[in-house]
């Protein structure tokens, strides 16, 4: 495959009645972190703009960047987040209760990371399987007790599992559904593997918060699609499959948790699959005017934070920014900050303390060295953790620091 190619036509129902609803410009890959040595390299920036489909409601990437530049090599480890870790734990539990799984039931997930969901399963008595890309964060996982294959999930590798493992009960794609180009093959690959009577659980950032709460840096390349429930079944309705169950849940700002099974298991179809449809419409999510306001609000959101910006560093205020999750690189280079606003970035992940961020290169440290250079301020990037991470630096805050969070509207918090 190319670096880049473009997609004229949704991924879910095949229609070409594709029209831009936002375009971000040009953006090197969210998590391509730089070591000191490459910062004079030529860096790949890509289209990053999201189409709307006119015929199902479908919100996808216009462009898909090649996945073995995206995924081969990741700086993301899921358990360097308590508040990830927590999640995971409740995820694991939920999915056991609610299935009514049994010790010994396999569980296996696509895009596993470093085991974060798979570790609290095994805790339940579960057998466990991880698939990742990510050759070094496979090799890690399975070194700590997680067997983790280091492919990209696809009917080949579906088939090889079931010949050896035998058939899931579950399979969980969480935060790694709406990463995928050619989710005809993700399906059919699930059906080589899922057991008759499984369960096939997806979480992903769900779109009427994406809208609502203005949480446009969830935008970047990794998330070739945008998801809503509606257009979703339909797509599952067509492969043999369909939604029996959705969860609202508060991670990334929004997500959620999607059950899907073969048409003819036992799992009965809830309420909750209709009541999201219906909210759905009534919020009008199909309408693309929504998208348009959206876009309009994006803006307005950029011409607050870089004027409040502006305001702070001709006062001589010293800004920093906390957390470099994947969503900062598009806020960064839409809203053109760099190492002129920020003088460096936190991160609680020591796979990414060292490094310098994508395009803007602004270095990335570890958080102790805040209360070294004791900014003024400090830009919570990874927004979707503010309160934690305002809980957890509660001296610097007692020391006279302030918290700005960026979205959805600029906010200072001292």
């Amino acid at each position: 495959m190319a670096k880049v190619k473009k997609i004229n036509y949704c991924r879910l129902c095949k229609s070409k009645n594709l029209e831009k609803v936002l375009d971000f410009g040009k953006t090197p890959t969210a998590n391509s972190f730089l070591k000191k040595s490459q910062l004079r390299d030529k860096e790949d920036f890509f289209p990053l703009a999201v189409n709307f489909c006119k015929n199902c409601g479908q919100l996808q990437l216009s462009h898909v960047v090649s996945p073995e530049i995206m995924f081969r090599h990741y700086v993301w480890v899921s358990s360097t987040s308590p508040v990830t870790v927590k999640h995971f734990e409740e995820y694991a539990k939920s999915v056991f209760n609610n299935l009514l799984l049994k010790k010994g039931d396999l569980v296996v997930e696509m895009g596993s990371n470093d085991g974060v969901l798979l570790k609290p399963f095994k805790k339940l008595g579960m057998r466990v399987l991880g698939v990742d890309p990510a050759r070094n964060v496979a090799k890690r996982a399975t070194k700590e007790g997680i067997p983790t294959l280091p492919h990209f999930f696809n009917t080949k590798v579906a088939k090889q599992i079931a010949k050896k493992y035998g058939r899931g009960k579950v399979i969980a794609a969480n935060n790694v559904f709406a990463h995928i180009n050619d989710l005809d093959e993700i399906v059919k690959a699930v059906g080589e593997l899922l057991d008759k009577d499984g369960a096939f659980v997806i979480e992903a950032p769900y779109n009427i918060d994406l809208v609502e709460k203005n949480l446009f840096d969830i935008v970047y390349h990794e998330h070739l699609s945008y998801l809503a429930i509606k257009p979703l079944d339909k797509f599952f309705v067509n492969h043999g499959m369909q939604i029996f169950d959705v969860v609202k849940k508060d991670v990334h700002g929004g997500s959620v948790r999607v059950y899907v099974k073969f048409k003819e298991a036992k799992y009965k179809v809830k309420g909750s699959v209709k009541k999201f449809i219906d909210l759905e419409k009534k919020k009008k999510l199909f309408n693309i005017d929504t998208y348009r306001r959206f876009a309009r609000k994006i803006e307005e959101n950029k011409i607050k934070l870089s004027k409040l910006l502006r305001k702070l560093k001709k006062e001589k205020k010293s800004i920093a920014g906390y957390g470099a999750p994947a969503k900062s690189t598009t806020l960064l280079h839409y809203f053109n900050l760099g190492t002129e606003n920020l003088d460096f970035i936190a991160d609680d992940s020591p796979y990414k303390q060292g490094l310098f961020t994508p395009g803007k290169h602004i270095p990335v440290i570890s958080p102790k060295e805040i209360y070294t250079k004791n900014p003024d301020y400090l830009l919570i990037l990874a927004w979707n953790f503010a309160d934690s991470v305002m809980k957890m630096h509660e001296k610097y805050k007692k020391a006279g620091g302030k918290f700005i969070i960026p979205v959805p509207s600029p906010t200072i918090y001292d």
